[in-house]
């Protein structure tokens, strides 16, 4: 069981009088009642509160999206997980300190969180608690509360928002976030009492309540692409996934970084590689992040490589380097060959958000020409590689193809290309064209008339201010003779 400062549970303003939820509204659409024989406590209900189903480990969040609601903010529990500054790394939802920071940031006046009571005087400081919190609801302020889920031994603690008091049945109403129906679900007082304090310590609990007295709300701002909440939620389900203890798992955005090896090599390659890649790669060319959260899966060595590519997604890779799936949201990786071939696959899930119809030949070919890079100038630039070798040997067999006809090449033919030629030709005019100073701006305008021009030969021959592309290819074929690969 986790401390208090760990979990927490949200039970609202929950008020009844011994009548359902749709009684005529009073002052603040409170409905108060009368006292039943025998209870010290009047009914009251705060009405129209609407229900939200929590994602996983978001009950707290979702509790005061609800809050939020009532009070006609649009702000979700992910502003309010964002709202806390949690490092989503740890893969988990608001502790009780983390609901307190964001309810205040949001506006909230939450009161005094934590409370213990004297297991010597339970019944007496316990009834004192729930007064405390029956009078904020006969204010209209609803509370956050911190519970055990039920009463078994081992029981989790748990986020509610508690709405009223049935005095005529001596029961709470709340609202149940872990549930689809949970709106306005009713537990005896008695019940809520007894999973109220949270047994810490043998003489003292300790009883949470954040009272949701709204304050001068903070107006929402729209953080652009995945939140912090996003990323939170998709690392609590990737490490389900993971296939054992000894993976460390990095936030590097838009990417989260996965590894088998030791754990301060993972985070170097994750800064001095993937960071270092993706800064430079949107400083030139790419305006927006991938659509999806793209895990990158850095094993180790080729047993570890081709062993958990069949155990997390039942089929064995067709390169020993490594490749993109979009199907699977992933990079897979044999890191040991290099970090050559995950530059080149960070380039893909870019091309797919800021290209979609980019043809395969550009694709693989800005892709390709990163695999031997660094930095000149603060810009990102592609060096001569092993690929050298095939383009420079069909230059001298006289058998690669003409610009339009690579060009032209649909997907099925540029990857099926028995010559190997494909990638080379591909790679190495981006390699001229970056020699030129006319790569970035070739990708630019090529992205801006691809309508017109879908293979992007025309929008070659503009950037090259060529009109004899055999001219052009005579020259482009005999420079391709004269460079090395050191």
């Amino acid at each position: 069981m986790k401390n208090y400062f760990t979990r927490m549970v949200v039970l609202g303003a929950v008020v009844v009088g011994g009548a359902a939820p749709g009684l005529p509204a009073r002052a603040r659409g409170e409905e108060r009642g009368e006292r039943a024989r025998g209870s010290e406590y009047e009914s009251v209900l705060i009405k129209d509160v609407p229900h939200v189903r929590q994602k996983p480990d978001f009950c707290g969040e979702a509790c005061v999206e609800m809050v939020l609601r009532k009070l006609g903010k649009t702000y979700d529990q992910d502003y309010v997980f964002d709202a806390s500054g949690l490092d989503p790394l740890l893969g988990r939802g608001c502790y009780t300190r983390d609901l307190t920071k964001a309810a205040r940031a949001i506006g909230f006046d939450v009161g005094t969180v934590g409370r213990q009571v004297r297991v010597d005087h339970l019944k007496g400081d316990m009834e004192a608690q729930w007064a405390a919190l029956h009078a904020d609801l006969l204010r209209g302020v609803p509370s956050i509360i911190c519970t055990r889920y039920d009463e078994q031994p081992e029981t989790t603690e748990h986020f509610r928002l508690v709405l009223g008091y049935d005095a005529k049945t001596d029961e709470v109403l709340y609202h149940e976030p872990a549930a689809d129906r949970g709106a306005y679900r009713r537990m005896a007082r008695s019940k809520v009492l007894s999973l109220w304090p949270l047994k810490y310590d043998k003489k003292l609990w300790t009883v949470i309540r954040l009272k949701l007295k709204a304050g001068r709300l903070n107006t929402r701002r729209v953080q652009p692409g995945f939140t912090n909440a996003d990323y939170a939620q998709h690392i609590m389900q990737l490490k389900k996934r993971l296939p054992h203890k000894d993976f460390t798992i990095l936030l590097q955005k838009p990417f989260v970084v996965v590894g088998d090896d030791r754990p301060a090599l993972v985070r170097r390659r994750a800064t001095g590689t993937v960071q270092w890649a993706v800064d430079k790669l949107k400083q030139d060319y790419f305006k927006k992040d991938p659509k999806q959260i793209i895990d990158v899966w850095l094993f180790k060595d080729k047993e570890s490589y081709e062993k958990h590519t069949v155990a997390l997604w039942g089929e064995k890779p067709s390169t020993p380097y490594g490749y993109y799936s979009s199907q699977h949201k992933a990079l897979v990786m044999n890191i040991s060959t290099g970090g050559g071939t995950l530059v080149h696959e960070i380039v893909h899930p870019f091309i797919e958000s800021n290209f979609p119809d980019c043809p395969s030949w550009f694709n693989e070919g800005l892709a390709s020409l990163y695999e031997q890079s660094g930095e000149r100038g603060g810009k990102i630039v592609g060096y001569t590689n092993w690929r050298l070798a095939g383009l420079q040997k069909a230059v001298r067999g006289e058998a690669l193809p003409k610009f339009a006809d690579l060009c032209s090449t649909t997907r099925s033919e540029f990857y099926t290309d028995r010559r190997g030629t494909n990638y080379a030709q591909a790679r190495y005019l981006c390699y001229y064209l970056q020699q030129q100073g006319r790569l970035r701006k070739f990708y630019h305008q090529f992205v801006r008339d691809a309508g017109d021009d879908p293979t992007g030969y025309k929008t070659l021959q503009e950037v090259l201010g060529e009109r004899d592309m055999a001219a052009f290819q005579q020259r482009f074929e005999k420079w391709a003779l004269t460079l090395r690969y050191r």
